[in-house]
């Protein structure tokens, strides 16, 4: 263990590593990528990120960065403020609530309960924005964002778990 502030730093950075990320995600979502329709397309990263880290290190998640998270992904993409951090803290709240199920299970139990997670965040989202905007959208992009989100869970579920094995489980 190392003594004095810069120690005491490093610990600080390590615990806050889960919202870190999550925050970097939130800005790669809001970088253009140039590709023409891609926009409606964009996966949902903090999504998947809130769903990893409230299940497996919820205590380094709370629900008030989840809902500030969700907050500054609202001002960023444009949306109804406060429709995401609704949707990433319902996220939490499940996870949190059911993270034994999930806790010493496959990757592919994981990733079913990803895709359940997701589709009914992706429902209450859909719907709510609809009522905000007092109109009803077409699903078909929502949809394809919803299943791309799902699509590329494996890669960012490596790469969560590859952070909190390097910076979190240092001894």
């Amino acid at each position: 263990m190392t003594a004095g502030p810069q120690g005491r730093l490093f610990q600080l950075l390590r615990g806050m590593t889960p919202v870190l990320l999550t925050l970097f995600l939130v800005l790669v979502n809001a970088v253009p990528s140039g590709l023409p329709h891609f926009s409606p397309l964009t996966p949902t990263l903090a999504m998947m990120a809130v769903y990893y880290w409230s299940i497996f290190r919820p205590e380094l998640m709370p629900a008030s960065a989840v809902f500030g998270i969700g907050l500054l992904q609202d001002v960023i993409s444009g949306g109804p403020i406060g429709l995401m951090a609704l949707v990433l803290v319902l996220i939490h709240g499940i996870c949190v609530s059911q993270r034994r199920v999930f806790l010493s299970k496959s990757f592919m139990v994981g990733w079913w309960g990803f895709m359940m997670v997701a589709a009914g965040a992706t429902l209450i989202g859909y719907i709510a924005a609809c009522l905000y905007y007092g109109t009803l959208f077409n699903p078909l992009p929502v949809l394809a964002q919803s299943g791309l989100t799902v699509a590329l869970y494996p890669p960012f579920n490596w790469l969560f778990v590859r952070a909190e094995q390097r910076l979190l489980r240092i001894a």
